[in-house]
């Protein structure tokens, strides 16, 4: 594996890298000036596969990076940062996007954190409005695009407040009945990952990943607090804290909402980014919820017909799988004694 780029370092004849801003697994972000533009700065995506994957995997993994980057190029949404360019260098591939400047909404929960108060729920759901135009506008693509890591760290607010969606680098076009590689793909960040994203080639993810990715980002930042694993809420579902249990001075609206958003089942949670939309609002439409043991549990609601068979063997598999783990741990844990 080639070492990370080093400030300096030229990119096709045009990216002159400033300096590394950001790393995960599934690569690296980096500052970079254009140099045929004068003055503009630019984010470079570097999404890596795995070189011990074969040539066969890792092809398939090349063809969808390009076929998906040519569709983010063509995305013009203002909460949105613009993809400019993509291209391969050095057995690499480079996503190319606007540098989008400001903080992040999880440097800015922290801060607050730090100075013992909570962020403010008619701030909080100002920058949900718009992180929901974004989403509206991606999902309503042909085919939809899901983002698939939706979290505090990359929403990021600009000197003049706007909200920008940053990192695509777990995009996934929704073509019917078409796999998911999840080389690329990865599985997002676990605190705001649904169960169903963790099913790999056996997984379904649609827009309502995306929706309980939302949810558990207005969690955190209305709480201060990361929400549960979505893994431990399947095997102990009253592990997940009510959003008012922590903060008290939330509204009943904006708890109902947001568990309604982060319900383990996708069927459970809101069809479309509309309705998480115009539930937060005062007006807007909450589901039927009762109360269980403390616990907020949302009624089911429409289900999406040609996606429900192929969700519920999904979630099935995936189910089995923890159970199985959780057994083993239970069985193996005396034996360390």
């Amino acid at each position: 594996m080639l070492p990370p780029l080093q400030a300096g370092d030229v990119l096709r004849q045009r990216y002159k890298i400033v300096g590394q801003i950001g790393q995960g697994g599934m690569g690296s972000i980096y500052q970079a000036e254009d140099l045929r533009l004068t003055g503009r700065l630019c984010a470079l995506k570097d999404v890596q596969t795995d070189p011990s994957l074969p040539p066969k995997t890792q092809q398939q993994a090349r063809d969808q990076f390009y076929r998906e980057a040519s569709v983010l190029a063509r995305l013009d949404h203002p909460n949105l940062p613009k993809v400019s360019d993509f291209f391969s260098e050095n057995e690499h591939d480079y996503l190319v996007m606007d540098f989008v400047p400001g903080r992040d909404l999880k440097a800015i929960m922290d801060e607050a954190r730090q100075n013992g108060r909570f962020l403010m729920e008619n701030q909080v759901l100002a920058w949900a409005d718009q992180l929901a135009d974004a989403l509206d506008y991606l999902h309503r693509q042909e085919p939809p695009i899901v983002h698939r890591d939706i979290k505090p760290s990359n929403l990021k607010l600009t000197p003049s407040g706007l909200l920008k969606l940053v990192d695509f680098g777990l995009v996934k076009l929704l073509a019917p009945d078409e796999r998911t590689i999840t080389v690329v793909q990865g599985l997002g960040t676990v605190h705001y990952t649904p169960l169903e994203q963790y099913g790999a080639d056996t997984g379904i993810t649609d827009a309502r990943s995306d929706i309980y990715s939302f949810g558990a980002t207005l969690y955190h930042l209305l709480t201060n607090e990361p929400p549960v694993e979505a893994k431990q809420r399947f095997l102990r579902p009253e592990s997940l804290p009510a959003p008012r249990a922590l903060n008290p001075a939330l509204s009943l609206r904006a708890e109902k909402t947001v568990l309604w958003a982060m319900a383990v089942h996708p069927d459970n949670r809101p069809p479309d980014v509309a309705s998480l939309r115009n539930a937060l609002r005062p007006t807007g439409h909450l589901p039927a919820l009762s109360e269980e043991g403390g616990t907020l549990v949302v009624q089911p609601t429409t289900r999406v017909p040609s996606l429900t068979i192929r969700l519920d063997q999904a979630l099935a598999a995936i189910a089995v799988g923890l159970l199985v783990i959780a057994a083993i741990f239970t069985f193996l844990m005396p034996l360390r004694f």
